[in-house]
């Protein structure tokens, strides 16, 4: 599961949203047909991920120390604050209006891919933590170093056979 992109929808008065396809096309696919979201903690936006990912998250709290101050506030603040929005039957959501009024949101959203999870944005917001992330990029001189390949992902892997089909043979 990826996702990647901007992807800017409008919200109707009700709160409903669409979620983008691809975005949706991958949750479903991990069992449960909708998103979870909540308020990020370091930014005016709404996190969002899959219900595998927030399973995760529920997984390294249990990790932490037992009624640890630290603990006791990430679980409040991510899993005691999250929803689990269902999509309807035309793939929209609705958020609720505390998140909506936390990421300042009006009559658009962003949904901005982060790899394995997405943010949703007041766009002009987004827009301006894009420019200054770019910034401290350049500023930075930031790289990126890949992680190996561990073996070609499963789609790659049928295109690759695919076309090998495709091929003509020799005439040696």
């Amino acid at each position: 599961m990826l996702f990647t992109g901007t992807h800017i929808h409008k919200l109707d008065r009700k709160g409903r949203v669409s979620v983008p396809k691809r975005f949706r096309a991958a949750l479903e696919a991990d069992g449960f047909a909708g998103i979870y979201v909540y308020e990020s903690p370091k930014e005016p936006t709404i996190e969002g991920c899959s219900e595998s990912h927030m399973e995760r998250i529920a997984a390294s709290l249990d990790d932490m120390e037992l009624f640890s101050d630290e603990a006791e506030d990430l679980a409040d603040t991510i899993l005691g604050a999250s929803h689990a929005l269902p999509f309807d039957g035309e793939g929209r959501i609705i958020l609720p209006p505390e998140l909506i009024e936390y990421a300042g949101i009006t009559d658009q959203v962003a949904f901005v891919g982060r790899g394995r999870t997405f943010r949703i944005w007041n766009p002009d917001a987004f827009a301006d933590r894009k420019t200054a992330s770019r910034t401290r990029l350049v500023n930075r001189g930031s790289t990126l170093k890949l992680k190996p390949a561990l073996s070609m992902p499963a789609r790659a892997a049928s295109v690759a056979a695919s076309s090998d089909d495709d091929l003509p043979e020799d005439d040696a």
